[in-house]
């Protein structure tokens, strides 16, 4: 019984030094083995990469500035001597162990900021992070600049679609690039990262409608930072933007997935968000239109859902319209995914004032179409044809005020040129026609067919003139 018991003894004490080993190492798992940083217009962010997840908590200390993050049994190994610290509050980072177990880390800055700070779960590219926001107290650089736009009408500005009395100001387009930073959005084979192709689409866009008479246009994202969704569409408000327009290059897990997409606000999601503003009270008093339309704040619950649902009705009638446009010039150059508008609850749609669309330019999982994505001559096609679309769109709806809509009220507007038109699999001469809104007759005439008979890849010439595409039956 002695012997049995001191082996008891032995065997438990054996056991509960194992337990608090494995405690101890469970304790110490998060190391910080990298930190990466951006800078944003208004923000700049710091991303410490963990080997696990691990609790943390924040206070900032004056005289001089900084920033103390306390780490719950961490280490840190990370080097942060290559940090692109210049342009923003950051002057050094640097790291001890308190508590024994715990770790301290200090943000050196050179000025006050409004930090916050979050963790992230694993992803498909990165592992557990602790994201660190520092926010600056100045007026974000990318509204500084923002241009002044008239109130003119007691609803928000959409496009006017009778004659409009024209004025001098551009209509102004507010380009979104996808993802950014942190986010990489989606990645396709070799690499491939979607926040990198969407910005310099994004910014060959901007090109071609800064030098299109009576447009210009404002990047959301100007480089590689994140932006939150709700964010996103401020900017564009904030800018007076005319159109939002969010470019996106789609995944899948089927690699064999292809082709371009646009898509528009969903009915459920404009019901949804109408009911979310007229819930929100803070944002009423911002809405329609925060740059001089209908200040929701001090109507009645009633007048204020008619004037809402009003606004929302007629900015997603124009989503859908100029998507339509936008997708038909895109399906000249690339395969299409589907041969009409999508319509989706995605947040960045949900403008109750600006009308919106977003542009999947392709497959980025299927490898044909990322080794596309990724060449700058694809990249400026895929601008072109989205230019070509929100221009013709706006040629036949100006909005009141702009030099587009004196221009057509003063016959000054030049003729649709012809356009050309790439078959896809599934086309029929008949239903190009029908898209194209032009006889068949003469579709058949201004290609020199003597039958209907076409072939995948084939280009036909669409008269000029034309009506760019009808919605689909």
């Amino acid at each position: 019984m002695l012997n049995g018991g001191i082996t008891g003894r032995v065997a438990l004490s054996w056991l509960i030094a194992g337990v608090l080993l494995v405690l101890s190492g469970l304790v110490n798992a998060a190391d910080i083995q990298s930190v990466r940083l951006w800078r944003a217009p208004d923000n700049t962010r710091l991303v410490f990469d963990l080997s696990g997840p691990a609790d943390h908590s924040l206070f900032t200390l004056s005289n001089p500035e900084r920033l103390v993050i306390d780490i719950t049994g961490a280490s840190f190994s990370a080097d942060v001597s290559g940090l692109p610290l210049s342009d923003t509050p950051l002057t050094g980072v640097r790291s001890a162990p308190r508590d024994k177990t715990d770790l301290r880390v200090v943000l050196d800055l050179s000025r006050q900021v409004n930090p916050k700070s979050f963790a992230l779960p694993p992803n498909q590219q990165y592992g557990h992070r602790l994201v660190i926001d520092l926010y600056d107290h100045e007026e974000p650089r990318e509204t500084i600049s923002a241009p002044a736009r008239p109130s003119a009408s007691p609803l928000p500005q959409t496009p006017s679609r009778g004659g409009s009395l024209g004025g001098e100001r551009k209509i102004l387009i507010a380009v979104d690039a996808g993802h950014g930073g942190e986010d990489p959005g989606a990645l396709g084979p070799g690499g491939v990262r979607e926040k990198e192709v969407v910005l310099a689409i994004s910014r060959e866009l901007k090109k071609l409608m800064d030098a299109e008479p009576g447009f210009e246009a404002v990047l959301v994202r100007t480089g590689d930072y994140f932006i939150p969704l709700r964010k996103r569409t401020d900017i564009a408000r904030k800018h007076g933007a005319d159109l939002f327009v969010s470019v996106h290059a789609d995944a899948f897990t089927r690699a064999s997935a292809f082709g371009a997409s646009v898509f528009a606000l969903s009915d459920s999601g404009a019901t949804s968000e109408t009911a979310r503003l007229l819930a929100d009270r803070e944002n009423r008093s911002d809405l329609i239109g925060g740059v001089g339309g209908v200040n929701l704040g001090n109507r009645d619950q009633v007048l204020a859902s008619v004037l809402l649902d009003l606004s929302m009705t007629a900015t997603l009638s124009a989503s859908l319209d100029v998507g339509q446009q936008v997708l038909s010039a895109v399906g000249g150059i690339t395969p299409l995914h589907k041969r009409r508008v999508e319509q989706a609850g995605f947040m960045v749609l949900k403008s109750p004032d600006i009308p919106s669309i977003l542009v999947e330019t392709g497959f980025i999982s299927n490898p044909g179409e990322a080794r596309k994505l990724v060449t700058s001559s694809h990249q400026q096609a895929l601008a072109r044809a989205m230019h070509t679309g929100i221009r013709d769109y706006f040629h036949r709806n100006p909005p009141p005020g702009t030099r587009i809509a004196a221009m057509k009220s003063n016959g000054q507007l030049q003729a649709q040129r012809p356009r050309e038109y790439q078959v896809v699999r599934g086309d029929t001469l008949s239903l190009i026609a029908t898209r194209f809104d032009v006889s068949l007759s003469n579709l058949r005439q201004s290609n020199g067919l003597g039958n209907d008979q076409i072939r995948v890849g084939q280009i036909l010439k669409v008269p000029a003139g034309s009506m760019l595409v009808k919605n689909e039956p």
